[in-house]
C-alpha cells in the first residue's frame, strides 16, 4: 500500500470514528434538556445554558480528532 494512500484511510478513518462520540454525546445531551425543560419549563433558561456548554465541550472532540486527521494528510514522508 502506498504511504499517501495509507495517510488518507488513516485520515478518514480518524475523522469517522472521531465524530462518532460528539454526535452521539450531543444528540443525548439535547434530547434530556428538551425532555427537562418539557418538565420544568420555568427552568429553560438555565437548561439551556448547560445544554450548549456541554455541547461546547462535547464538540472539543470532534475537533482534536479533525486536527490529528488533518495532520495525518499533510504532515510526514513525501
Amino acid at each position: 500500500m502506498d504511504v499517501n494512500a495509507a495517510r488518507a484511510l488513516g485520515a478518514a478513518l480518524c475523522m469517522g470514528i472521531g465524530a462518532i462520540g460528539p454526535a452521539i454525546g450531543e444528540g443525548n445531551a439535547v434530547g434530556k434538556a428538551l425532555e427537562g425543560m418539557a418538565r420544568q419549563p420555568e427552568m429553560a433558561g438555565t437548561l439551556r445554558t448547560n445544554m450548549i456548554l456541554g455541547c461546547a465541550i462535547t464538540e472539543t472532540t470532534g475537533i482534536y480528532a479533525l486536527v490529528v486527521s488533518l495532520l495525518l494528510m499533510f504532515m510526514g514522508v513525501n
